[in-house]
């Protein structure tokens, strides 16, 4: 049975009918998201018409991008895939666009940004060294006023906790300029979890997994629990598909990091995590699904999906994107709504607006 299929099935039981029943439907937000073209790269806004989504606006970018950030002012602030040389904040409502290049030769942009009131927070890699920076900038003019060490190299994902700490996912796999994304010496991998002062840099504690080819990538807080989306980098490829997909840090008590285990494989790659009411949803694309865990890592449910990748929660929906259609999970609800198959989703997306 295709995925697909075994998805309908599974909606169409008796319990799941009777949920879909008593639930309000579905109300579906405008996302800001990051995908590709046979002409190229774009982001944009996208909302559902009719049974199906669709481009309601859009902007073309020159390369790949890849985290996207919703900003107070509505405005999407758009970060160039690594190695990225390119920021760019655009308006939907105007398509004005504002964009920022790493023109000063010395460092590469690693796909995510965060906004804190009037500063914008970037994990950048530098170009000489190969030494992870957070670079914090003007949020209006993408002036740098401070460049900090994020405690590694390839740093990623970043996130701020409810005492306005940083966090920060070192990927801890090396690269060089002239090579781009190639790996490099991953027997020597050095991937963690970092927690900096965000108003000096100041480093304030270091996690690692037992597993050093588990890189850490992207982050979704949930209270005083922190969820990790992994990558596995393991030589055999047995070992790299059965590796865990997602790691959780608990604050408590000095802060444990530990993998969670999973009720099956998931092709060691978690392309997206996200906290929704349950815990988090981590996507898995390369074993097309994604799923749920509770707040302590406990595997809850999968939820088939080709391609899975990015994630969006809004008022107790978890929305994943992937081939050819957005899928929609409301507790027992589910609901998969096309999207056109030219447009290839990245890994990220956000809640825009309501619909």
């Amino acid at each position: 049975m295709r995925r697909r299929d075994l998805l309908w099935a599974t909606l169409a039981t008796p319990a799941c009918s009777a949920a879909r029943a008593a639930r309000p439907a579905v109300q579906h937000p405008r996302l800001a998201a990051a995908w590709d073209t046979p002409e190229g790269s774009r982001i944009g806004v996208l909302a559902r018409h009719g049974g199906g989504w669709r481009a309601a606006a859009s902007q073309g970018v020159p390369t790949r991008a890849h985290g996207v950030v919703v900003e107070p002012e509505g405005s999407v602030l758009v970060v160039a895939r690594r190695p990225g040389d390119w920021l760019l904040r655009w308006q939907p409502s105007t398509g004005a666009a504002r964009w920022h290049w790493s023109g000063e030769g010395q460092r590469m942009f690693n796909g995510h940004a965060r906004r804190r009131g009037g500063l914008l927070f970037t994990t950048e890699t530098e170009l000489d060294s190969g030494a992870g920076r957070v670079v914090v900038r003007d949020a209006r003019s993408f002036a740098v006023q401070a460049v900090w060490p994020s405690g590694g190299v390839d740093p990623h994902d970043l996130c701020f906790d409810a005492d306005g700490m940083l966090w920060v996912a070192n990927g801890g796999i090396a690269t060089r300029p002239e090579t781009g994304r190639a790996k490099r010496a991953l027997e020597h991998m050095d991937s963690s979890l970092v927690r900096l002062d965000a108003g000096s840099g100041r480093l304030l504690g270091q996690w690692r997994l037992a597993d050093r080819r588990l890189s850490l990538r992207h982050l979704a807080r949930h209270g005083d629990r922190l969820a990790i989306a992994l990558q596995a980098e393991h030589d055999d490829a047995g070992a790299r598909a059965a590796a865990p997909v997602l790691a959780l840090f608990d604050g408590r008590g000095g802060g444990v990091l530990r993998a969670a285990d999973l009720a099956e494989p998931l092709a060691g790659y978690g392309g997206d995590v996200a906290a929704s009411a349950e815990g988090f949803v981590v996507s898995a694309p390369r074993a097309g699904a994604a799923v749920v865990f509770d707040r302590d890592g406990e595997w809850l449910r999968r939820l088939p999906h080709a391609q899975a990748c990015p994630l969006a929660v809004r008022g107790g929906t978890v929305f994943a994107g992937g081939e050819g259609a957005v899928l929609s999970v409301a507790g027992a609800e589910a609901s998969l709504d096309a999207i056109a198959p030219a447009l290839r989703l990245d890994n990220h997306w956000q809640v825009l607006a309501a619909g």
